[in-house]
């Protein structure tokens, strides 16, 4: 299969409609999309990622009418939060309309939507003029991509396009939030924070336990890896500097010409923004070893620490 590159959303929406799975950017990460409504085509986002069966898919919608034909049942508290949060980078779980196939929700009850807000994804998802199931376009378990190039080299030949966009703002993806119950939980901490949501709804928490299977993309299985070890550091002191090692985080490390490789950054925000780019670098030329500096667990801290220690997982 030769993957197509297009800067046309209308192209790559074509994809879509004819059954087929496209990357596209949103403002989080790049996304693998199908048609929701279509279990085959569904079928090939598991296929192309080597994703468990097992991990259910956010769904992105171009307009607030696609939500009726997913939810059940939409709460008033949803609809405050999808008022104030969409478009943008917060992922609502709903329950399920009986018209989504098993194979999008993972056998679970429950639908995962978001509108996101990327010019470029928006026309494309208007173009497509179905609801678009979409992980993050890269292998199942590698870092998400941030760039089209970075899809290119992981999944050329496995899918039938991508529609380039540039670099995505945010860096990690979106903030998920169970509001399928009465105390809306969030089960992935992300661009939108739990201080951000708990101005709307004030009983909004974490979910603290850890559910024996997802109930959410980015919950259970192993996620954000790359190639060299990822070790987390309080202070750039704690780091081993070499040819071989990299470092990432808001301190420059005194001796930082002996890092094989290094980037800083100016604030949490730059800090999510660069962290799976500098992944992908750091395969690139071969590091053994990334260290990233620990950030506190407020605001964009909860998704980026969520981030950097399944990283460090092995």
């Amino acid at each position: 299969m030769n993957t197509v590159l297009t800067s046309s959303p209308e192209k790559a929406a074509a994809f879509i409609r004819a059954g087929d799975v496209v990357a596209f950017p949103t403002e989080t990460v790049y996304g693998l999309g199908a048609d929701s409504f279509n279990p085959d085509a569904v079928e090939k986002i598991f296929e192309a990622k080597g994703r468990p069966q097992d991990n259910p898919l956010i769904v992105h919608v171009a307009n607030l009418g696609q939500i009726e034909g997913l939810a059940a049942d939409v709460t008033d508290t949803a609809w405050r939060l999808i008022d104030r949060f969409f478009p943008g980078p917060l992922t609502i779980i709903l329950r399920r309309h009986p018209d989504v196939p098993s194979i999008v929700t993972a056998g679970l009850d429950t639908v995962g939507i978001r509108m996101p807000s990327h010019p470029v994804a928006q026309e494309f998802l208007t173009a497509c003029d179905t609801p678009v199931a979409a992980p993050s376009a890269n292998l199942s378990g590698r870092p998400s991509p941030t760039s089209w190039q970075t899809v290119h080299a992981n999944l050329n030949g496995r899918i039938s396009c991508i529609l380039k966009g540039g670099r995505t703002d945010v860096g990690i993806e979106s903030t998920v939030l169970d509001c399928s119950r009465r105390t809306p939980m969030v089960l992935r901490a992300g661009g939108v924070t739990l201080e951000d949501l708990q101005e709307i709804v004030p009983r909004t928490r974490m979910a603290d336990e850890i559910p024996d299977r997802p109930l959410s993309p980015g919950q259970v299985h192993r996620h954000y890896v790359p190639n060299a070890s990822v070790q987390l550091v309080s202070h750039p002191s704690e780091a081993q500097p070499s040819a071989s090692a990299a470092f990432i985080g808001l301190d420059a490390p005194s001796n930082g010409a002996a890092f094989g490789l290094t980037r800083m950054c100016e604030s949490k925000e730059a800090y999510a923004h660069e962290l799976f780019d500098f992944f992908y670098e750091c395969d690139r030329l071969d590091m053994e070893t990334i260290y990233c500096q620990k950030v506190d667990e407020k605001g964009l801290g909860r998704g980026l620490m969520d981030r950097l220690l399944r990283a460090a997982q092995r």
